[in-house]
């Protein structure tokens, strides 16, 4: 923040001196925690579970499906939280992600199955559905908070038996857990990822190779076993764990 706000001073013509640029060594990254296909079965089991709460009447209602639409198309928890009605073709099962990091915009085809679950839901939640009210609506027909999104991810873990600590799990994970889990089946299945990566790409809304490609890493950790498949493609291509081409939320 010093930095970017001498380099404001500077741009205004106050002289100010810049701090350079990585001038301090970057924190420890973090460690994304990486699900596993039985944790994810407990944690959307306690979901399913939300009870009604009379402040945010739809909470039992929105909880399933939020976290089941991070996973399934690997969205960041703002973008799905910022979803409005007219956002959500549940014709073409397409969703409208609107002005998000670094002001991008994109469109992300849903599975099949998320399309079914979110049209029973607005059946029940949008009966009379209003184009500019919220899809997953909170407290007032307000988006859900952050806040109250961690704090129902915790409970949901806490009932589910995933152990949390300061480091994780986070919300974010989820998004992780997406990318590893499809670059995973795609190796399996021996598509060709040179052309798919790109595709990742844009479905993720990132902007550059690198933010993409970081998963490749975490996938040849994860499994092991198809890590000669993905580098057999990419080569050293596959990044080390280290630098800033890591996403955050």
């Amino acid at each position: 923040m010093v930095r970017q706000f001498s380099k404001y001073l500077d741009s205004i013509g106050i002289s100010a001196w810049i701090l350079p640029k990585n001038y301090y060594p970057a924190g420890q990254q973090y460690v994304p925690h990486i699900y596993t296909p039985e944790e994810l079965r407990r944690f959307f089991a306690e979901t399913d579970k939300c009870r009604l709460c009379p402040e945010v009447p739809y909470r039992h209602l929105v909880m399933p499906e939020f976290f089941r639409l991070l996973l399934s198309c690997g969205l960041r928890c703002s973008e799905a939280r910022l979803l409005t009605v007219r956002d959500v073709d549940l014709h073409q099962g397409i969703l409208t992600v609107r002005d998000s990091k670094n002001h991008n915009s994109r469109l992300v085809p849903m599975p099949e199955s998320m399309t079914l679950r979110l049209r029973r839901y607005a059946g029940e939640v949008h009966p009379f559905p209003e184009p500019s009210g919220y899809f997953f609506p909170g407290y007032g027909g307000k988006p859900m908070t952050l806040g109250n999104i961690y704090k129902n991810f915790r409970r949901f873990l806490w009932k589910a038996g995933i152990p949390h600590t300061e480091d994780g799990p986070r919300v974010h994970d989820f998004r992780h857990a997406y990318c590893i889990y499809r670059l995973k089946q795609w190796a399996q299945q021996n598509r060709d990822l040179m052309v798919l990566i790109p595709m990742m790409r844009t479905y993720l809304g990132h902007q550059t190779f690198h933010e993409t490609a970081y998963y490749l890493r975490w996938t040849a950790d994860v499994f092991p076993d198809i890590r000669v498949k993905l580098e057999k493609c990419y080569q050293d291509i596959i990044p080390e764990m280290e630098g800033t081409a890591r996403e955050t939320d």
